[in-house]
């Protein structure tokens, strides 16, 4: 989850959401029949209330054990349906808690029939819709809750959920489009490093003490080579275990420091490639998300303050919140986003022309398209040409090692065809 920054650079303190804790229960209905199941809850109690607001009459419930290797979690795609399918019930007339029990029944998935089951039960107290969602923020941010709450006050909750519904698939497309990109070469490098490890470690070796049975002088790269295989097995757990303790190290770092996270966001949208895929992502998403706010008729200022806090990086979160300050002072999110050198020139240009015409909905979602389509072509390019440039250091690194240890090899067969 990103952290709010103030206009200071400090970290503004997280509200925490009500904690939802799964319950397994068993009980009888009021025909006498066994009913056994999970609830979702915040505690033990709440849990009981809402059975027997069932008609329960409950026998035991107790809290789900943790599955040794996690549990079950509902997935983007799962909730885009989800979405979907409620937006075409409401449209259709069918009542909010029907509309909610047959999505239950219609899903084949344990995992998010009990979470619409704990967003209904809720409802069937007198929560308001959002309220119900917001129970579940791993799955539906501060900006899904207030266009959930702005939908149902204006009376157009199927429509707003239609956009959400395009909204996410279309961000979960860009994610995946950004993934794609770091994870590939990422792979590449991981099964480079693991090969080139298993060489030195065990392949190395066997060569050297081959060697060292013919008692000749080695060739300063196979020394080298020897040196370094030596090294690394005597300090295997230097090897194994630095960077495993350097990615945790990194993560607390980014978690915990603001300053130290704000460098590394400052870095990743300057690397090489990788920077313009970050930055182009990020403007993209920044831009749908005004868009679909302004559909849905939020306040531009209070769309920018949630804006402000749903971005995954420090240095646009800045950005945003500058441009919500200049608004309230009566300026242009345009001429903010522009002074703040993050946002390409292009974005701003068109969003200062949807300010002037009234069309900022319109042109957010240009723009949008626009880098979208940027990124579907910067990451298909990079994966072409990554391909090649890391196969090339990959036989270069493995070629390197093969050459160290047939050297003394081809040498020793020379000293004999001479002999002879």
């Amino acid at each position: 989850m990103a952290t709010a920054v103030t206009e200071k650079g400090q970290a503004a303190p997280k509200v925490k959401a009500p904690k939802m804790v799964t319950f397994t229960f068993q009980g009888k209905d009021a025909q006498g029949v066994v009913q056994k199941g999970e609830i979702e809850a915040q505690t033990l109690a709440m849990a009981r209330t809402l059975l027997k607001k069932r008609g329960l009459h409950v026998t035991s419930v107790k809290k789900k054990p943790v599955p040794l290797f996690g549990g079950g979690s509902v997935k983007e795609a799962q909730i885009v349906v989800m979405i979907r399918q409620l937006s075409t019930m409401i449209n259709a007339g069918v009542p909010m808690v029907q509309a909610f029990e047959l999505l239950a029944s219609a899903s084949d998935s344990k995992p998010v029939q009990n979470m619409i089951e704990g967003i209904l039960n809720p409802i069937k107290g007198g929560e308001r819709i959002a309220e119900a969602f917001a129970r579940y923020p791993k799955y539906f941010n501060r900006l899904f809750v207030s266009l959930l709450a702005a939908g149902d006050q204006g009376g157009i909750l199927d429509t707003i959920l239609l956009r959400l519904a395009d909204y996410r698939e279309k961000t979960l497309a860009l994610q995946k489009k950004i993934r794609s990109a770091m994870i590939y070469p990422a792979s590449i490098i991981t099964v480079m490093i693991g090969v080139t490890a298993i060489l030195m470690i065990f392949v190395i070796p066997v060569f050297a003490h081959l060697f060292d049975s013919f008692g000749a002088t080695l060739p300063p790269l196979t020394r080298a080579v020897v040196s370094i295989s030596n090294w690394m097995r005597g300090n295997w757990y230097i090897v194994v275990f630095s960077p495993v303790a350097a990615i945790w190290l990194f993560l607390v770092a980014y978690r915990k420091s603001l300053g130290f996270r704000t460098q590394v966001d400052r870095l990743a949208l300057k690397l090489p490639i990788m920077g313009d895929v970050v930055l182009k992502g990020s403007v993209a998403r920044f831009m749908r998300t005004l868009a679909t706010m302004q559909a849905a008729g939020v306040p531009i200022n209070e769309a920018l303050e949630t804006l402000s806090k749903i971005s995954n990086n420090v240095i646009i979160e800045r950005a945003v919140e500058a441009a919500r300050l200049r608004v309230l002072e009566g300026g242009y999110i345009s001429d903010s986003l522009k002074e703040s050198d993050v946002f390409p020139p292009m974005a701003t240009h068109m969003l200062a022309i949807g300010e002037q015409t009234g069309a900022i909905e319109v042109m957010a979602e240009k723009v949008a398209d626009f880098y979208e389509a940027e990124v579907s072509e910067t990451v298909a390019r990079m994966s072409t040409l990554m391909e090649p440039l890391i196969m090339v250091v990959l036989g270069i690194v493995v070629g390197t090692l093969v050459v160290a240890m047939y050297m003394p090899i081809f040498e020793l067969g020379a000293v004999v065809t001479h002999q002879g």
